[in-house]
């Protein structure tokens, strides 16, 4: 059991956390996708988690393509935030029907709580990973990337900070990623210019920590191995080339139904 630390960790003190799970996969079994290594995998994910000692809790939904967010449904707004403003033109989700699949999770949570009396889950601590998306060159716009891997459950804060104070501006942290093993992934984002002087850090908080993780990055700190770095790159360039397969589809979608029209006007 885990839970200590500062910050927002003590802040819970005992309050654990009970998470619930639910990794929907459309079409294509999980059977199917290990037999299958190439198989291009579409899935619904959805999560609701909830402390022990009081009615606070959380949610989540999304879609993902390949593991990697086509969008997320923002629960408190009822609206539907794609990954890339590209793909709402193409096709709509009704943020509506999120809702019903977070109420059911929810009243699903409640039992087993009950059911486990309220057992709390394990703290898994995050690994985090600092690195620049692109090869730095000085006095050129680069963008910093924070990376908290293989931890749950998926309460974590990440600040960024610039040569020892807080930067907010320009910082996009995305929502939490499931894995298959059930524990987490997320994202932050920081543009910047690099130069010789400034120094920058991520820091990351989460009830696994006995205290605030940082991860510094400065021009003489070495750059990842090459295979990590076009890894990550891969991952992240995945979400352009679903702006390719989303508009092939749908004209695929619209010459059927193209083709079908004419086949009936052949026929009267």
């Amino acid at each position: 059991m885990a839970g200590k630390g500062n910050g927002a960790g003590a802040s819970v003190g005992l309050a654990r956390l009970l998470a619930l799970m639910f990794l929907a996969q459309a079409e294509l079994g999980r059977a199917q996708e290990i037999s299958d290594p190439g198989v291009e995998i579409l899935s619904q994910v959805a999560f609701v988690q909830k402390t022990r000692r009081n009615t606070s809790s959380s949610s989540e939904f999304m879609f993902e393509f390949n593991d990697d967010e086509i969008f997320h449904v923002d629960l408190e707004q009822r609206q539907t935030i794609w990954r890339l403003p590209e793909f709402g033109r193409f096709t709509s989700f009704q943020a509506e029907g999120a809702q019903g699949n977070i109420a059911v999770l929810q009243t699903n949570l409640d039992i087993l709580m009950k059911r486990s009396n309220y057992t709390p889950a394990v703290n898994v601590p995050p690994k985090v990973m600092l690195y620049p998306e692109k090869v730095v060159e000085m006095e050129e716009p680069n963008i910093l990337i924070c990376m908290a891997d293989n931890f749950s459950p998926p309460v974590l804060k990440m600040a960024w900070y610039k040569n020892g104070q807080p930067v907010t501006e320009g910082v996009q942290t995305m929502d939490y990623y499931p894995k298959k093993d059930h524990a987490f992934r997320r994202f932050s984002y920081l543009p910047f210019v690099p130069n010789m002087v400034d120094e920058y850090m991520c820091q990351v908080e989460h009830w696994g920590l006995t205290k605030p993780l940082g991860k510094i990055w400065n021009v003489n700190i070495p750059q990842p191995l090459p295979e990590t770095m076009e890894t990550v790159v891969c991952a992240l360039g995945l979400a352009i080339a679903l702006v390719g397969i989303v508009a092939g589809t749908i004209l695929i979608i619209k010459s059927r139904k193209m083709g079908e029209a004419n086949y009936r006007r052949g026929h009267l």
